[in-house]
C-alpha cells in the first residue's frame, strides 16, 4: 500500500489547480499541469462515453463547462475529443491521455463517475480498472456507488479504491433514494462488501460516526471534500488525514 502513502503524503488539487478567472478549466490538461507544477496530488473525474471510454469530465452534460450539448454518454470518445472547453485553449480528453501527461509525477485519485444504473456500468469500471492497475505512479479509484466499488474490487483488488460520502441528506439526487439506502450511505454500512482502502468525505458533514469508525479502529484513512474556506481547513486538520482543495494555495498558508 506504498501507493496510499503517496496519495496522503501531499494535498489534493481538486479537479486539477484551476483557475476559471484566468481561464484555466476544471479537469483539463490545463488544469492538471499547474496541480503538477505545484507538486500537488490531483483528483478528476471521469465519464462514461458512448463507446465505453473514459472521459475526463465531471458533469454527466456538456452544457456548462464544454462547447457541446447532451449526456456525455451520448457520444463517443473520438466525437468528444474534438470539443472545445468554452474558456480557454483546451479540448475534451481521455483518461488514457490524462495518464500519458502526468506520467506518476504526482499521485491521481480518479473519481468514476456513476449513472446510478442497475448494472452499475460494470465495463465501464473494469475499463477504468485496467487503465489504473497497468499505470505506473501512485494512483487510486473513487466512487460514489457502492456497487461501483464491488465491481472494482472483484476485478482487480490491489487497485486502491475508495467510497465517496457525505451525508446524504435527502435532497438533489439523493431523493431517489430510500431512507433506509441514505442511512447506509451516510455510514458507509457497505465497508463490509466493498472494503474500501480509503473514505473520501464531505467536509461539511464531518464528524460522522461511519468514517470515524472506519478510520480510528480500522486505519481506514480520510480524505475530506472539498475544502476552501478556513473553517473548512480546521474541520479537515481534526477529522481527516487528507484535503481535496480549491480556490487557495495551502502550501501559502
Amino acid at each position: 500500500m506504498n501507493d496510499l502513502k503517496a496519495i496522503m503524503a501531499r494535498p489534493i488539487a481538486h479537479r486539477g489547480f484551476h483557475m476559471p478567472d484566468d481561464g484555466v478549466i476544471e479537469n483539463t490538461p490545463s488544469a492538471i499541469s499547474a496541480a503538477m507544477d505545484r507538486n500537488f496530488g490531483i483528483e478528476v473525474d471521469v465519464q462514461e462515453t458512448a463507446d465505453g471510454k473514459a472521459l475526463v469530465f465531471h458533469d454527466d452534460t456538456l452544457d456548462r463547462l464544454a462547447d457541446g450539448t447532451g449526456p456525455v454518454i451520448g457520444q463517443t470518445a473520438s466525437e468528444l475529443t474534438c470539443i472545445d472547453m468554452q474558456t480557454g485553449t483546451d479540448k475534451l480528453w481521455r483518461l488514457e491521455d490524462l495518464l500519458g501527461l502526468v506520467d506518476g509525477r504526482v499521485p491521481l485519485v480518479i473519481e468514476v463517475k456513476s449513472l446510478m444504473r442497475p448494472d452499475a456500468q460494470a465495463d465501464f469500471v473494469r475499463h477504468v480498472v485496467d487503465q489504473v492497475a497497468a499505470y505506473k505512479g501512485p494512483a487510486c479509484i473513487k466512487s460514489f456507488d457502492a456497487d461501483m466499488l464491488s465491481v472494482a474490487k472483484a476485478h482487480n483488488r490491489h487497485v486502491l479504491r475508495g467510497i465517496v460520502a457525505d451525508g446524504a441528506h435527502n435532497k438533489g439526487d439523493y431523493r431517489r433514494f430510500t431512507r433506509i439506502d441514505r442511512f447506509i450511505m451516510r455510514h458507509i454500512l457497505h465497508a463490509p462488501r466493498t472494503r474500501p482502502h480509503f473514505v473520501s468525505y464531505g467536509v461539511n458533514d464531518l464528524p460522522r460516526l461511519g468514517p470515524t469508525v472506519l478510520r480510528r479502529l480500522f486505519n481506514v484513512p480520510l480524505m475530506t471534500w472539498t475544502v476552501r474556506t478556513t473553517g473548512q481547513r480546521e474541520i479537515a486538520a481534526r477529522y481527516a488525514d487528507q484535503i481535496v482543495f480549491e480556490g487557495f494555495n495551502p502550501d501559502k498558508g
